[in-house]
């Protein structure tokens, strides 16, 4: 049976803050929404150009816990439309994340393009997967130009996941971003800059 990512999301509590705040209308019955259960291309696409995205977990204590994970763009990647997984980085050694996907393997992730100003949200159970004992799909998220220790593998198991609207989002660039653009400037001065020289040599040409 599938769940769309409101059936997850919203809970008794959930209902009676949304009827507080007058907008309960809205969600009472939201069947004819799209079941984003199985990922698209469109979701390919954009998990395999992320080089970073954040996790939450929840501890036995009940609190959550959020981690940002980073790596080469592309190193979370959609295995099928309904599993995506990434090489696990050596960090802190806190192993918090870790622990709290021992006694509970839900977590929800948020993948985040600043420039774009979208953002796709994931709920998903995690299964730990010790590399050496799955070559095949080491082969698939070990990148060995990326120098970092891998320690495991994450599976995510997808539930269900939804897009959010770009509203409050600011705009920002990575390095490479504005390299990029910066670059097409730098052409375009030197395009310009040739040319003008060419126009001072023939005045210069007329004048003698």
């Amino acid at each position: 049976m599938s769940y769309g990512f409101l059936n997850i999301a919203i809970t008794p509590s959930v209902r009676a803050a949304q009827a507080s705040m007058e907008s309960d209308h809205l969600w009472q019955d939201f069947k004819g929404h799209r079941e984003f259960n199985r990922f698209t291309h469109a979701e390919a696409q954009f998990i395999a150009q992320r080089d970073s995205f954040y996790m939450a977990t929840v501890s036995e204590s009940g609190w959550p816990y959020v981690q940002h994970r980073g790596g080469p763009p592309g190193f979370l990647r959609v295995l099928d439309e309904q599993r995506l997984a990434c090489a696990d980085f050596r960090g802190n050694r806190q192993y918090i994340s870790l622990g709290n996907l021992a006694a509970n393997d839900r977590a929800s992730l948020f993948l985040m393009d600043y420039a774009g100003r979208r953002r796709l949200k994931i709920y998903a159970h995690v299964e730990v997967v010790d590399l050496a004992a799955a070559p095949d799909l080491a082969e698939k998220l070990v990148d060995p130009e990326y120098k970092a220790k891998v320690e495991r593998a994450f599976v995510f198991h997808l539930e269900a996941f939804d897009w959010n609207c770009p509203q409050h989002i600011t705009p920002r660039f990575t390095l490479a971003q504005i390299e990029e653009g910066v670059e097409a400037m730098r052409d375009r001065i030197a395009h310009l800059e040739a040319e003008n020289a060419t126009l001072l040599a023939r005045l210069e040409a007329a004048k003698a």
